[in-house]
């Protein structure tokens, strides 16, 4: 098979390389779990493109979802998965999920995790489309920022594991068809090679291809692109998970109004004071996500409003303090009282369900290429994640993968450095210290029209809502958008992570917009207005994308 002109292999002139046991991509709480995992018996290099802490899990309000209630099983957590998930769920990823969820989350404990506990016990709660309470949550809703708080410190204390913050990868290395590493770029420009026996890629989702997403800034899909021009299989990349209520008032960002709260007995009103959930599914506010989402917009179109309500007023302002502080001192910032006021709420991208696809290792359909994460496709989501499912998927996939780590073969040009010949022109990596620039306010300014004019474009076509005829507009307007993007001046010499960002935002774009082009029925986080209906004769099936073989299909597993 002839190699891909998009991933590089070592080049004699090039001294700058690194070697390590293990290179893990991505600070969230697959990076930082996987990097801790694989330390016990390896060398790791942990990289982000910001800083430590920074990252979608820091951002998780709600909680992790794992068996720990008495009148609890996984049978139940199976069940409500596969709900939640269409018809899409990899039953046996699912099954690894809920039976090893437990275990990872005792882990999380042991180190140095603290979930908020109630007469010395955990206190669990219930979220949207669980049957049960099983999400154990921190700090009220502040579960993320205490997850990563205890790893991040758990990984600077570790004498195998070495951080390397503000730098980003721009492609995978590869040799005979397996991965052995990637090109990195430093906070300087320069960009150096790191070679390892294997690769994690945990660089997260995609939110920041929308308008309005609830993901911080560094969401912008690198792993998943730089895996596409690698080589590797995606799947499933149709279905994006617009979370229902993001904080929707003048001023504010769109931060995220968990769904604990509706758990908690929020409901969700519209501009006339109706609560309209129960019209839409048997579970009223609890409904699945996508639904729910769905149902928000049907109400805002009919009365011409940018907005629903979220209303908890029955609460007292004490529970409201304890169980929710961060959305609490949030809103109240913003002059809204959760004990008193309806909070507004509109939906905003949060989650990609799709993603690389991945074994119940993690390993991608590259040899030592894993994924974990937000930006792997195990198949346990389905067409609709299941609230908190996302944390539990991260540790049982993290540890899984550093399991498989251990199993590998020892590479033979990692005990002799064996040089690789270059198959194309890898000097595009390798630019003279004499040529590196800043990029000008210009040329920045130049880049961030490119970015908006994406963003508005996947929102308008690519949203919650989509057609044919708006999805092939769409392909059509990302072409022209590729081609402001080649054609911007000054960067190729620039030391600029915004210019790979957006390089990768452009494809996965174009990847979703085809996949959901495809698949003609609606199910879970992909609507199609043309196709309203779910279509289990023709498309119970994944929807599979990779470079040199284009879009195709795949059978649903029932093992």
């Amino acid at each position: 098979m002839q190699q891909s002109r998009f991933t590089v292999s070592i080049n004699d002139d090039y001294d700058d390389t690194v070697y390590t046991d293990v290179l893990v991509i991505g600070t969230g709480i697959a990076g930082l779990f996987t990097a801790l995992a694989a330390s016990e018996h390896k060398n790791v290099l942990l990289i982000t493109k910001d800083i430590l802490l920074e990252s979608n899990t820091r951002y998780a309000q709600g909680g992790i979802a794992a068996v720990m209630a008495q009148d609890d099983s996984p049978h139940f957590h199976l069940e409500d998965t596969l709900l939640a998930g269409a018809g899409l769920c990899e039953q046996h990823a699912v099954y690894v999920l809920v039976q090893e969820g437990p275990e990872r989350v005792q882990e999380l404990m042991m180190l140095g995790t603290a979930f908020d506990m109630l007469d010395g016990k955990l206190e669990l709660t219930r979220e949207g489309a669980h049957s049960h309470r099983r999400i154990l949550h921190a700090n009220g809703d502040s579960t993320g920022h205490e997850i990563v708080r205890a790893l991040s410190r758990q990984v600077q204390q570790h004498d195998r594991i070495d951080v390397w913050e503000r730098h980003s990868t721009v492609e995978l290395l590869m040799q005979d068809e397996q991965c052995i590493g990637a090109v990195i770029r430093k906070p300087d420009g320069h960009v150096l090679h790191v070679i390892s026996q294997a690769t994690v890629l945990c660089t997260g989702g995609s939110g920041q291809l929308y308008e309005h997403t609830t993901n911080p800034e560094v969401a912008t899909a690198d792993g998943i692109a730089i895996a596409y021009r690698a080589g590797a299989q995606l799947r499933d990349m149709e279905f994006i998970q617009f979370h229902p209520t993001a904080l929707c008032y003048p001023g504010a960002p769109r931060f995220l109004i968990s769904e604990a709260v509706r758990g908690e007995g929020a409901i969700l009103r519209n501009t006339q004071g109706e609560a309209f959930m129960p019209n839409y599914h048997a579970l009223g506010d609890l409904a699945p996500r996508d639904i729910v989402s769905r149902a928000i917009v049907s109400e805002m179109e009919r009365d011409g409003s940018a907005f629903v309500y979220l209303d908890i007023t029955h609460e007292s302002e004490q529970q409201l303090r304890h169980r929710f502080p961060t959305i609490y001192e949030t809103c109240l910032r913003y002059g809204l009282n959760l004990a008193q006021d309806w909070i507004p709420v509109s939906p905003a991208a949060h989650y990609m369900m799709g993603g690389i696809r991945t074994d119940d290792n993690g390993e991608s359909s590259i040899a030592r290429l894993f994924a974990c994460g937000e930006v792997s496709s195990t198949g346990i989501h389905g067409a609709n994640r299941l609230a908190s499912n996302s944390l539990s998927e991260a540790v049982v996939y993290g540890r899984r993968i550093a399991q498989r780590i251990m199993e590998l073969p020892l590479l033979e040009m990692m005990s002799d450095q064996t040089v690789f010949s270059d198959p194309f022109n890898v000097n595009k990596f390798t630019t003279p210290s004499s040529l590196l620039s800043a990029p000008s306010s210009v040329m920045q300014s130049q880049l961030l029209d490119v970015r908006l004019a994406l963003r508005r474009c996947m929102t308008m076509y690519a949203g919650i809502r989509r057609t044919a005829t708006g999805l092939q507009q769409g392909l059509e307007q990302l072409q022209h958008i590729q081609r402001q993007y080649d054609t911007l001046p000054g960067y190729t010499f620039t030391m600029d992570r915004d210019h790979d960002e957006l390089g990768n935002m452009l494809l996965v774009g174009r990847l979703i917009m085809l996949a959901a082009l495809q698949r003609e029925e609606s199910r879970g986080g992909h609507y199609r207005d043309d196709f309203p209906e779910r279509d289990d004769v023709n498309w119970h099936k994944h929807t599979i994308q990779h470079r040199q073989y284009g879009l195709s299909e795949e059978k649903i597993s029932h093992v």
